[in-house]
């Protein structure tokens, strides 16, 4: 397969030694063996150990590999390996330090990560790990498209789909204004469903939307920005940017709108947002327009308005670890996703728009579980932050200083990390479609035969025994949200 179906990661050391899960202890009766288990270390672990002065910590605990062998192959028994507080105590119960770690090792290396030992963790939890997905077609390799033996296209379009001629010019949700002069609505392709969404926290530098920006055009992927931020040095990858625009008149937006094949307006209205957009295609009828809106209790009565009036792109966005916003009791966003894609195809809307989600998307395999529920594509924010190495330790306020000092990335080395981590997020979607026998990614949105969902699981089976309401209000207090009816 030729190399261009294929993102190209190059090794990016991180900056800060990254504290590790165990830390190394040296006890004292040290034998001086000419053997010493130190010096045949195969990860030359001691070899490399520095003292982080910045960090004030060990640089062996994060160059550790954790194999055991120099504490096994000790003869004085004087190694031994301690659980690290400092790693343990990394983001929240959503962002576990494992989800944090293995995003940093993809943006060093820009590789699936793999695990000798095998997987130890728990085989169902709350959110997206309530969710098994169905890898039936694994025994099949030529339908493997990671190692080159056949294209698996990632490849995804946001837009109207696009009608016939004729059936476009009777098409009047705009007065004709949504599409283009040749009668057919503008679509965007990309090459990865994963958008590059706004930081979160607080707004970084130039250095960091360019290094952002640079590593979108590295993997054609598309990105959010301000469009107040649409600054000079980011003119020439306006091609991948899709701008958000301020709120009010856009006739000062001119050229903003003339050099973009995307952009967002956020969410006011339907009769607001309709306005605004007619407003935008008088401008660019070639331009795509994006409506963001927040996951709320109305998020289905507000898509379900925006789609019958003929919206093109709906980009919905739920909390940082995927929960409703606004709602006493929130639904987790896989819940979410699948109650808004299957109302519209019981509406017969479904293929008139794209739907991009975003919000607890924290790692590769909620790609492939967030397109089965039935999105179009995910926009990502805080893995971007992690590939640049975040400690997501919410120091990031006016006054406070960032420990791994973001804001001072150098943009070749930030955006190196990005693509490395969208590289290997990218290998793993093509696992993931290889082992079902897809070639097309687009083909795996709203497939839900393609997993299991473990709710329903247990509503067939405990439903049967206590009433489905029990076996649902069991559910709901074990995962700690609203389920979807």
């Amino acid at each position: 397969m030729p190399k261009k179906y294929h993102l190209h990661p190059k090794p990016a050391p991180p900056r800060f030694a990254a504290p590790g899960p165990f830390g190394i202890i040296e006890g004292d009766g040290c034998l001086n063996c000419s053997n010493c288990v130190k010096k045949s270390c195969v990860y030359s672990v001691f070899r490399k150990r520095e003292f982080d002065t910045h960090q004030l910590m060990d640089t062996a605990d994060s160059l550790c590999k954790n194999c055991f062998r120099c504490v096994q192959e000790c003869y004085g028994r004087i190694l031994s390996k301690s659980a690290n507080p400092e790693f343990r105590s990394l983001g929240n119960k959503y962002w576990t330090p494992e989800i944090i770690a293995s995003n940093w090792c993809q943006a060093e290396t820009g590789k699936i990560p793999v695990s000798g030992g095998g997987y130890g963790g728990p085989f169902a939890g709350p959110g997206f790990d309530s969710m098994w997905t169905d890898m039936s077609e694994i025994v099949r390799p030529t339908r493997d498209g990671i190692h080159g033996r056949e294209y698996i296209s990632t490849s995804v379009e946001f837009g109207r789909v696009a009608q016939p001629v004729a059936f476009a010019f009777e098409q009047d949700s705009f007065n004709g204004a949504e599409t283009s002069d040749h009668g057919i609505s503008p679509r965007v392709e990309a090459s990865l469903p994963i958008i590059f969404d706004l930081l979160p926290f607080h707004s970084f530098n130039s250095s960091v939307r360019l290094a952002l920006a640079q590593a979108a055009r590295e993997t054609k992927a598309l990105m959010v920005v301000r469009a107040e931020e649409m600054e000079e040095n980011l003119g020439p990858l306006a091609g991948h940017l899709i701008p958000l625009l301020p709120a009010g008149e856009v006739s000062s937006l001119t050229s903003t709108l003339s050099g973009v094949r995307m952009v967002e307006v956020p969410f006011t209205s339907s009769g607001e947002v309709r306005e605004r957009v007619r407003e935008i295609k008088q401008i660019n009828r070639e331009v795509v327009v994006a409506v963001r809106m927040m996951l709320g209790p109305r998020s289905e009565e507000n898509a379900f308005a925006l789609a019958g009036a003929g919206i093109e792109v709906l980009h919905l966005l739920a909390d940082e670890e995927g929960q409703e916003q606004g709602a006493s009791s929130p639904r987790f966003i896989k819940d979410l996703i699948r109650s808004i894609h299957l109302g519209l195809v019981q509406q017969k809307r479904r293929d008139e728009l794209s739907l991009i989600f975003g919000g607890g998307i924290a790692m590769a395999e909620h790609v492939a579980k967030a397109i089965i529920c039935g999105a179009d594509a995910v926009s990502i924010s805080i893995p971007l932050l992690l590939a640049l190495e975040c400690r997501l330790c919410g120091r990031c306020g006016p006054g406070m200083k960032c420990p791994v000092e973001v804001e001072k990335i150098n943009p070749s080395w930030g955006r190196q990390r990005i693509t490395n981590l969208i590289a290997a997020w990218h290998a793993q979607l093509l696992e993931v479609l290889g082992a079902m026998g897809m070639r097309d990614v687009r083909r795996l949105r709203g497939e839900a035969g393609r997993a299991i969902f473990r709710e329903e699981i247990e509503r067939e089976t405990f439903g049967q025994i206590f009433g489905e309401p029990v076996a649902k209000a069991r559910l709901e207090k074990e995962e700690g949200y609203v389920l979807a009816p």
